[in-house]
């Protein structure tokens, strides 16, 4: 860039094209204007600079400070896994972590990607939006006032990435409207794969973006993005029907399936008002709304934000939609609200003093749960955060270098997995709980016949001897000699609905399948602990009846890779009403896995 003056006494710019997309420009400018435009970007950057050093430091000391959450140990083992997908969710958050983990095995380590991602994310929206000339401080009053960047700067699960090719995203995606070239839809096509690569919500910014702009689809680059991205995505789709489709059947139908209430729907839009500010985030969704759409960038920005907040309002009918699964809708809404303030002249006085609020109350909790202090040790998640390196030692001097086996969900054997820096704590996923990424590791393969430390929530009788009281919780251990389980079996139904008529007698076609890599037997000859198959009839989580096949089962035998057809000859439940029913594999003194999907069987 040079300055040049002409015979009128004004002074050009010169401008060169340093980056595909941006043109040889000269503009005119008065000879006054370059000393009060530079005096104006100079205080801009500054403001920019100091609140992401900010940012950037806080983040830090929090990711240094809390021990880690449940889902980020859980997402860690995925990084112990590498693969081109995982039960819940697509793999990146296992590459952001490997990454930090390789560097340094600690919270920080673990975290580090995301608290740079994160201050690379919010600049990203800033050199997207100042195209528009809007006001640096405005611009930082409002990231950070929104709640859900102070939860995700520093956290580590799948919406990190998110985050990041999302900016990424509407920064290349913004010079691509207006310059059609073959440089910026190779880029485009490549951030769209890492995208998906990091949380199927993706689909939600590629999808909306394109109902905003139909004229995308008649450029061939928008086609070879398409392309290009779907084959960049190629790996996660085979790994997907190579393993039976788990992530469309637990986020399509099982979580799906879930049973609706009223509060679902009706905490939605309170819970999205909390994670866009506590004080100031109906203000915000207000004026993004009232923004006037005066180019393609504007209107793919507002049709995300309201169709992002539309459909996850409509999903909420159907289960517990939780508050960051909409987390794609704030950097939009972000540009949305400071666009909005430049048009209309200024930011309102009254802002800048209820935002201070605002931000002063979100950062006073911050630093209550860095330092550990009031509620933050006793409250719902937050107490994930605390007393479970203390755990992990007491659990360990129980166990040695035994494998441990735990029923209480992935969270937990996750965080012994972590602190102990190993893969000897198995989550056993029962009948009660869901499919984990356990049941596709082959950490159950390691267990079998061997002895074991059982650890639970619960005393059962009998068997434990141990018990660990601690600020965490209460547990209590027992030895379990020969362990024999079968959490990867698949039995197949014939239906997902069935009506009958209580007590109708019934025989279901069922199909087995032996996913291990070894033959596997359901004789009892030689064995310690018995295995039954039972069909559970669920209301809620309990139980109302249980049944049990009849020796036959104990006849089959399966080589590796293959499935079976047999007969289960039930009984339908007398008293009228609508069941879940599935089929579990239980051997003592586990309570049984779940092996089958559910089934609707309603009774009438």
């Amino acid at each position: 860039m040079m300055g040049c003056r002409n015979k009128f006494g004004m002074t050009f710019k010169v401008v060169f094209a340093i980056h595909p997309g941006i043109y040889l420009n000269f503009t005119p400018v008065s000879s006054m204007q370059p000393n009060v435009s530079a005096n104006t970007s100079q205080r801009t950057n500054k403001i920019i600079l100091w609140f992401l050093l900010a940012w950037t430091v806080l983040n830090i000391i929090q990711a240094c400070t809390l021990e880690l959450q449940g889902d980020e140990a859980y997402y860690w083992m995925y990084s112990r896994y590498l693969d081109w997908g995982y039960f819940d969710h697509p793999p990146m958050v296992a590459v952001f972590i490997r990454i930090g983990d390789w560097l340094m095995h600690n919270e920080f380590g673990l975290r580090l990607l995301t608290v740079f991602s994160s201050t690379f994310s919010i600049w990203l929206l800033w050199l997207t939006v100042k195209k528009y000339s809007v006001d640096a401080l405005g611009f930082t009053l409002v990231v950070s006032s929104i709640f859900i960047f102070h939860i995700y700067g520093f956290t580590t699960t799948p919406d990190a990435p998110l985050f990041l090719f999302t900016a990424l995203f509407y920064y290349f995606y913004q010079r691509y409207i207006e310059n059609d070239k073959l440089s910026l839809a190779l880029i485009l096509a490549v951030i769209v794969a890492a995208l998906f690569y990091s949380k199927y919500n993706a689909v939600l910014v590629v999808g909306f973006t394109v109902l905003a702009n139909f004229k995308l689809l008649t450029r061939w680059s928008f086609w070879l993005i398409v392309i290009l991205a779907a084959a960049l995505y190629l790996p996660h789709i085979l790994w997907q029907i190579n393993h039976g489709y788990p992530s469309i059947n637990y986020h399509l139908f099982e979580r799906s399936g879930e049973k609706y209430t009223f509060i679902n729907s009706l905490s939605y839009i309170p819970d999205q008002l909390l994670m866009a500010g506590p004080l100031v985030g109906w203000f915000f969704f207000y004026k993004a709304f009232r923004v006037k759409v005066k180019d393609p960038f504007i209107r793919c920005l507002l049709v995300n934000c309201i169709g992002t907040l539309i459909f996850f309002f409509i999903s909420s009918f159907k289960n517990e939609v939780q508050p960051q699964w909409t987390f794609v809708l704030f950097a939009p809404l972000v540009m949305l609200v400071v666009i909005a303030f430049k048009q209309a002249g200024s930011r309102p006085k009254w802002l800048a003093p209820l935002a201070s609020v605002n931000i002063g109350i979100i950062v006073a909790v911050r630093i209550i749960i860095i330092l550990g202090l009031g509620f933050a040790k006793t409250y719902g998640h937050l107490r994930s955060y605390y007393g479970f390196k203390d755990w992990t030692n007491a659990v360990k001097q129980k166990a040695g270098n035994s494998y441990v086996v735990m029923i209480e969900g992935f969270q937990n054997p996750s965080k012994y997995n972590y602190y102990t820096n190993s893969l000897r704590c198995f989550a056993y996923d029962t009948r009660y709980y869901r499919r984990t990424q356990f049941d596709i590791w082959p950490m159950e393969d390691s267990l079998q016949h061997k002895k074991v430390y059982y650890l639970s929530y619960y005393k059962i009788d009998g068997l434990s001897t141990d018990s660990i009281k601690l600020p965490t919780g209460n547990w209590y251990g027992a030895w379990v000699n020969d362990v024999r389980t079968y959490q990867k079996v698949n039995i197949e139904p014939p239906l997902v609905k069935m009506t009958v008529a209580p007590g109708q007698k019934l025989s279901l076609d069922l199909t087995i399948s032996n996913p291990y890599a070894l033959p596997i037997s359901f004789s009892d000859a030689g064995c310690t602990h018995k295995v039954f198959l039972e069909a559970c009839f669920f209301k809620g989580f309990d139980v109302i009846n249980s049944q049990q096949m009849d020796k036959g089962f104990n006849q089959i035998t399966l080589k590796p890779g293959e499935s079976r057809h047999f007969t289960f000859n039930l009984t339908a439940p007398q008293t009228r009403g609508t069941y879940d029913l599935l089929f579990s594999l239980r051997t003592d003194p586990f309570p049984g896995s779940k092996n089958s999907r559910i089934i609707t069987f309603t009774v009438k």
